[in-house]
């Protein structure tokens, strides 16, 4: 069933157009891998996605019952965010807030919640450990947890391997490829590297001057991949 329907989008900033007119759907369990060259727009659509910037024309519409603070969002870090002075259990705790409303407090079952995110994701013993004391693997397990603690249905990642080591990418990959696969969670990720896109992906968005929507059977039998690999298409 649809999670997300986007109908004839058109995005950008400033009254400046991006992206014109994409069209595609996100089924629930799907894994939606985003890719396209410098500037195309991949980071504004994530964004827009979250609602944080409104669509110049068309429409994102959701269904399966997903609500936009069901979604999960991991986004990429800036250095600053890196050197955030918080404990791992307050930072990912503060994924529980949209479930909170107006309460201040969280409640026993959400900071149960929480424990088994950090369990899940192998970070229990990291609870005390200041964030910024983390090496990037680390940190980008805590905000995967985080994000975890709002959905259950839908996570969106902006980059999220980028910076980390190759042992530490390979990690992230097969936790975010078990999510979905396990726990059914639906996957959207945007993304530089087309090979991780190919091998994790069902579904290809590729944003740019010939946009494409479609399974990753479809985008290599399109012959866009092979162009866009031999270009050395990187994330904007």
């Amino acid at each position: 069933m649809a999670q997300l329907i986007c109908k004839d989008v058109t995005l950008g900033y400033e009254g400046k157009p991006v992206v014109k007119g994409l069209d595609f759907t996100v089924g629930s369990g799907d894994y939606l891998c985003i890719v396209g060259e410098n500037g195309s727009g991949k980071s504004t659509l994530i964004k827009t996605l979250l609602r944080l910037h409104p669509v110049m024309s068309g429409s994102i519409e959701t269904g399966d019952g997903l609500e936009d603070r069901e979604i999960g969002y991991l986004p990429q870090q800036t250095l600053v965010q890196r050197d955030f002075p918080a404990s791992v259990i307050e930072i990912v705790q503060s994924g529980l807030l949209g479930r909170c409303g107006l309460r201040p407090f969280y409640r026993k079952e959400e900071r149960q919640l929480a424990r088994q995110n950090m369990e899940r994701l192998g970070i229990s013993h990291l609870a005390h450990r200041c964030y910024r004391e983390l090496s990037g693997g680390q940190q980008q397990r805590v905000l995967l947890a985080r994000a975890l603690c709002a959905t259950r249905k839908m996570l969106l990642l902006d980059e999220p391997v980028a910076g980390l080591d190759p042992k530490a990418t390979a990690e992230m990959y097969e936790l975010v490829a078990e999510l979905n696969k396990k726990d059914g969670i639906t996957i959207i990720m945007v993304s530089h590297d087309i090979d991780a896109a190919l091998r994790y992906a069902s579904h290809v968005l590729h944003v740019g001057d010939e946009p494409f929507w479609g399974t990753r059977e479809e985008y290599l039998q399109s012959g866009l991949a092979g162009r866009f690999m031999i270009g050395g298409g990187q994330d904007a």
